[in-house]
C-alpha cells in the first residue's frame, strides 16, 4: 500500500503539468460592458471574468503572468473566436491584477483549478 501513494501522486503530478496551456493573454475594452455574454452572464469589468475558445462555463481557471509571476483565479462565462491567437480575454479587473493593463498583452500560463 505505500508504495501506490508515492505513485498515485506522481501520476497526479505529471496530470496536473500536462493541463497546462500557455499563450498570449488581451482583456476586454470598455464598449464590452454591460453585455451579455455567451454563457447570458453580463459582463462586468470589474469582476474576475474571462473568455476561453472550449473550457466550459464555470470553470475557474487560474492565470499566471509569465513576465511578473502575478496570479489571478477567473470564471470563464464568455467565448472567444475559434481563430483567435490569443488563449485567453480577461476583464479589467483580472488584467490589472496581473499587471499588464498598460501592455495590454502578456505571456500567461492557464491551470483548470478543480
Amino acid at each position: 500500500m505505500k508504495q501506490i501513494i508515492p505513485l498515485l501522486m506522481t501520476l497526479f503530478l505529471i496530470s496536473a503539468a500536462t493541463d497546462l496551456q500557455k499563450g498570449i493573454a488581451s482583456y476586454y475594452g470598455y464598449k464590452f460592458e454591460g453585455r451579455k455574454t455567451s454563457s447570458g452572464e453580463i459582463l462586468r469589468n470589474d469582476s474576475l471574468y474571462a473568455a476561453h475558445k472550449t473550457l466550459p462555463f464555470g470553470t475557474i481557471v487560474k492565470v499566471v503572468n509569465l513576465k511578473n509571476d502575478s496570479v489571478v483565479f477567473v470564471k470563464i462565462i464568455d467565448r472567444m473566436s475559434q481563430k483567435s491567437s490569443r488563449i485567453i480575454d480577461l476583464t479589467q479587473a483580472a488584467a490589472k491584477q496581473l499587471n499588464f493593463i498598460n501592455a495590454g498583452l502578456t505571456t500567461v500560463t492557464l491551470e483548470v483549478i478543480e
